[in-house]
């Protein structure tokens, strides 16, 4: 892998964690229509309930999330490492404050409170912009969290198109979590079926936007990387 100069990797971090801070107001949309959770916190409520934690052990939802997300990131170091990268990291470690911080400024007005057809719009809505901010961080190539990382090096792997990945990848989220003891509702299917194709459709453009920034800052790589 070609080693990049510190300012590009500044800038490719700096793309990161922009497109992180779009796909967790996505999320936060999404978790504030109240409609069910996404698949894979589907699959950590599941495993969170059904695994006999000892006492000792002080598990929380929030705990279990972070030992999985350490766990896929264990077995993607060794599957295909070079896509393991510091923004794996922040993405893992900054996800949640980000979502606790829209949720703090959107919570009181965006609830369950309004009526369904605006829970639903703020669903598809923030499906969406989860979608686009996901392929952001993706196409910055500094990294990508752990969960989204599982369908990358699939699709890579596999040399499928990456939506379709993300679809069966978040169905099998989802259904062992349900089989686990995890709660499925009508947002979880939509965000399984929406957030895969979304995606594919962003990806092309967001290769193209963080492209056009790496250019306009002087930091495009002037060789192939991989």
């Amino acid at each position: 892998m070609h080693k990049r100069p510190p300012r590009q990797t500044a800038v490719r971090v700096a793309l990161l964690l922009a497109g992180l801070t779009v796909a967790h107001f996505g999320v936060t949309l999404f978790l504030q229509s109240d409609l069910g959770s996404d698949p894979f916190n589907v699959l950590i409520q599941g495993l969170f309930r059904s695994i006999p934690w000892p006492g000792w052990a002080g598990m929380t939802h929030g705990r279990v999330h972070l030992l999985v997300s350490l766990l896929i990131m264990a077995v993607l170091w060794f599957v295909d490492r070079p896509q393991v990268r510091i923004g794996t990291v922040l993405c893992m470690a900054l996800g949640g404050p980000i979502i606790d911080m829209f949720t703090a400024l959107l919570g009181p007005w965006l609830n369950a409170s309004l009526p369904m057809w605006a829970r639903v719009t703020m669903l598809a809505l923030g499906c969406v912009i989860l979608a686009f901010g996901m392929t952001i961080v993706i196409r910055s190539e500094a990294g990508t969290g752990p969960n989204d990382l599982v369908a990358v090096v699939l699709a890579e792997k596999l040399h499928k198109p990456f939506g379709i990945v993300r679809v069966v990848v978040d169905f099998a989220f989802a259904l062992t979590g349900y089989a686990l003891g995890g709660v499925l509702g009508a947002g979880t299917v939509i965000c399984a079926f929406l957030v895969g194709p979304a995606a594919q459709l962003f990806m092309p453009w967001s290769g193209r936007i963080c492209a056009w920034f790496l250019k306009k800052t002087g930091t495009a790589p002037s060789v192939p990387e991989r």
